[in-house]
């Protein structure tokens, strides 16, 4: 049966179970410190308060004694007296807080000048000596010690008994308890920091780590530093190990698929020659299929050479990479008539493959010069977390439902134009693979605007996501 809690209390649960390292151990030091210097302290102060109060009754005891040794009986008129004085002025100040007095069976016989008219209290009668808080004159708080004695020659039982004020005591007491709450305080914050500095250092080769793995992401690195502690370098070889045969993989599936597209062009282009010996009604079904068979080809060859970019290239300027494209279509453009326009940031930069930016360009822009009257528009620039490619024509453009078609591999919009109809399909895979959006709408030239969001680092596929939606949403 799963036991209820709060909302809160999961929310935070779950907050910490997600936390960072340095932040849980960092939690975990400062609850240790919250609960063991209190109790500490605790027991530090009871310790005080216990020697304090037995050295208070020690001294309670030599007063006592004293007062003892003084008390005789006088032989004429069998009356108690003291001859000698205890030393001590305070029991010769009125109301001082030091008192004695000495009873004879119940009647009070002596007392000091202190108590003046008061008296202190008389417990019941104990055996040896024992020792009180009790209330005093004006409601001092007093700590009294009393014992009974026989005296030779006297024929009842005496009681006697001192007092002494416990605010020395307290203001003693309390002065230890307030330098130890400083003191522990103080200890505590200097043990927090200390502690800080430790995990800092205990967990910098971590942050090593983790710097190294986004190197990695950002194609800066190809391999882990592993001058790192023993039991983080054994997981940096691995990780190595892991990074260098998934490398050699991606370039064996490259190669394969490169070495079968080649190896299935020549018998492709044989079949379309032996086609045109076949009459028009058998050729055209033929032609059809060997068609489909290169588009799947070049699609498949595409990806799977984008699908190694993805995992190693490192970043690279968006200008640099696509200007051979931009000034051959300029060209083409140019003798067609149609008006180019491209403004590009110098400082766009996305980690992609550069033979992938340049198909992803050449695909679009090329799909613009297509349908273009007289102008096509080619802007680049940074955004947050990633780069905005937007192209613009002032053609027929296409619906809605046409730009999903689109989208569709080998689907064409005009069957009298050039092509396979893989080009969009194409640079809606290279999206896929990069965490990058494509997506088609209405431009203001017109015609069709193809709005293209390559993230920064397409390894970070969350922020990617995030940063996609909000470049989306401009």
């Amino acid at each position: 049966m799963r036991r209820w809690q709060p909302r809160w209390m999961s929310r935070l649960g779950e907050r910490l179970r997600l936390a960072p390292l340095g932040a849980r151990l960092l939690v975990a030091s400062l609850m240790l410190v919250i609960v063991l210097l209190p109790l500490a302290g605790i027991g530090l102060s009871y310790n005080f308060r216990q020697s304090a109060t037995a050295s208070f009754d020690s001294r309670l005891e030599s007063q006592l004694n004293a007062l003892l040794a003084g008390i005789q009986v006088d032989n004429v008129g069998q009356r108690l007296q003291l001859n000698r004085s205890l030393g001590d002025a305070r029991f010769d100040r009125v109301y001082s807080g030091w008192y004695w007095q000495v009873s004879d069976g119940g009647y009070l016989t002596m007392t000091s000048r202190s108590l003046w008219d008061q008296r202190l209290p008389v417990p019941g009668h104990h055996e040896g000596v024992n020792i009180y808080e009790v209330s005093g004159p004006r409601d001092d708080a007093l700590r009294m010690i009393e014992r009974d004695l026989r005296l030779p020659g006297y024929r009842d039982v005496i009681h006697v008994a001192l007092a002494g004020s416990t605010a020395e005591l307290d203001h003693e007491v309390g002065r230890f308890e307030r330098l130890l709450i400083l003191s522990l305080a103080t200890f505590g914050v200097l043990l927090l920091a200390g502690l800080a500095l430790q995990m800092r250092w205990g967990l910098a080769p971590l942050r090593r780590m983790s710097a190294n793995l986004r190197a990695v992401e950002e194609g800066e690195s190809e391999r882990l530093d592993t001058q790192l502690p023993v039991e983080l370098k054994e997981l940096a070889l691995a990780m190595n190990g892991v990074l260098e045969r998934d490398r050699r993989l991606i370039e064996r599936g490259r190669a394969a698929a490169g070495n079968l597209a080649h190896a299935l062009k020549t018998p492709v282009s044989v079949l379309k020659t032996l086609s045109e010996r076949f009459p028009e009604a058998q050729r055209r079904p033929i032609n059809t299929e060997l068609t489909r068979i290169d588009d799947a080809v070049r699609h498949h060859l595409a990806r799977a050479s984008a699908a190694g970019g993805v995992a190693f290239s490192g970043r690279v300027a968006i200008g640099d990479a696509i200007a051979p494209v931009v000034q051959g279509l300029a060209r083409l453009a140019e003798r067609r008539g149609v008006r180019f326009d491209a403004d590009i940031d110098p400082r766009a930069a996305a980690r992609i493959d550069p033979q992938d930016i340049q198909e992803l360009t050449g695909n679009l822009l090329e799909n613009a010069l297509r349908w273009a009257s007289t102008r096509v528009s080619f802007t680049v620039y940074q955004v947050p977390q990633g780069v905005r490619l937007r192209i613009e024509d002032d053609g027929p453009g296409m619906t809605r439902a046409q730009g999903e078609s689109a989208l569709a591999r080998g689907v064409r919009l005009d069957a009298r134009g050039s092509g396979s109809g893989l080009g969009l399909s194409i640079v809606e895979d290279l999206m896929m693979l990069y965490g990058g959006t494509l997506r088609l709408e209405r431009a203001a030239l017109g015609g069709l605007a193809a709005d293209v969001w390559l993230p920064a680092s397409p390894v970070s596929a969350q922020a990617g996501s995030a940063a996609g939606r909000t470049s989306a949403s401009d």
